[in-house]
């Protein structure tokens, strides 16, 4: 055996050359390397403080009025488990210790949501956009939306329901609850349009959006949706602020309930389809326009565009546009 090949290689062994030694950096070569990387970085960051200086809206410089983004999601995560406690919960419950649980969390919630209320209502008021003679305080909007939990939880009941009576895949209650994206963005959606009923600006959108980076669902706060909503899969769906949906509507992934482009002086008239009653859209169907209502019991196909009415009972798919 040759004295050049180690002596312990097997069947299948390959020779690793030895790589070669790194080159000696000069000191001195690395200083200016770095200078010169500090001043250009230096120059970058007056470049960008100095469109700050430009007349650009997004040049908002007052943030501590502002509402906080993390606060606002940090009251939402309060308030899912006083909706949902058992399946949020980290301790044993009973009777006997589930006031002391929904305390916890709803004492939390109303310091952070009296706080972000009043930031956003006073922003508002500051520039001119709401009443400067309002006299709403973020207390009482806050404690309205509690008295309403009660109805709420009624209503997700329905949501719920609906969404394990509507997927045969679905093997419980608790598992639709724990899992379904649908109910996490439906609960987001819900207490976010009691908040933006009762005139709260900026919070109620921060919410529902929190449950579109997390769901892929995207639900206006001020749409008007009937009990027993469900959402299959959901991925894509969106659904404008101006929809009116009924009872026992069903969506499937990748619907658009949305406008026909129109003029902004026309943003406060209904821009969205309304959806009545018993109503199915299948999985990229897009219906768009205020004008456009489909009617009870209605089943739209999958990928179908309309932009026009339809009577109640009416089946629509791709051939019959």
């Amino acid at each position: 055996m040759s004295h050049d090949v180690a002596p312990f290689l097997g069947m299948g062994d390959v020779l690793t050359p030895k790589p070669p030694e790194a080159p000696t950096l000069d000191p001195r070569a690395v200083d200016r390397r770095g200078a010169k990387r500090f001043r250009e970085l230096e120059l970058a960051i007056d470049g960008i403080t100095a469109s700050y200086d430009e007349s650009f809206e997004i040049n908002n410089l007052e943030s501590s009025a502002l509402p906080s983004r993390r606060a606002v999601v940090d009251a939402v995560r309060h308030l899912l488990p006083v909706i949902f406690m058992g399946f949020y919960t980290t301790r044993s419950l009973n009777r006997d210790n589930l006031r002391h649980s929904i305390a916890e969390h709803l004492y939390a919630a109303h310091e952070i949501l009296t706080e972000q209320i009043d930031r956003a209502l006073s922003y508002e008021r500051r520039l001119g956009r709401t009443s400067s003679t309002s006299v709403v305080r973020g207390e009482d909007v806050a404690l309205e939306l509690f008295r309403s939990i009660p109805e709420l939880r009624r209503v997700l009941e329905t949501d719920v329901q609906a969404a394990y009576d509507g997927d045969p895949a679905a093997k419980s209650i608790e598992e639709v609850v724990f899992s379904y994206p649908s109910i996490f963005a439906i609960t987001c959606y819900r207490i976010a349009h009691l908040l933006h009923s009762a005139g709260v600006p900026m919070i109620p959108r921060i919410m529902t959006e929190f449950a579109h980076g997390k769901t892929g669902i995207e639900i206006s706060p001020g749409a008007v949706i009937g009990e027993r909503f469900f959402i299959d899969h959901g991925t894509g769906v969106v659904i404008g602020e101006t929809c009116v949906l009924g009872h026992s509507v069903k969506l499937y992934q990748g619907v658009t309930l949305g406008a026909l482009s129109v003029p902004r002086r026309e943003c406060n008239t209904q821009r969205h389809p309304t959806l009545k009653d018993g109503v199915t859209v299948y999985a990229g169907a897009t219906i768009l326009g205020g004008e456009t209502v489909i009617g009870e019991d209605s089943i739209i196909g999958g990928n179908v565009w309309l932009i026009k009415s339809v009577p109640p009972g009416s089946k629509v798919t791709m051939k019959d546009k």
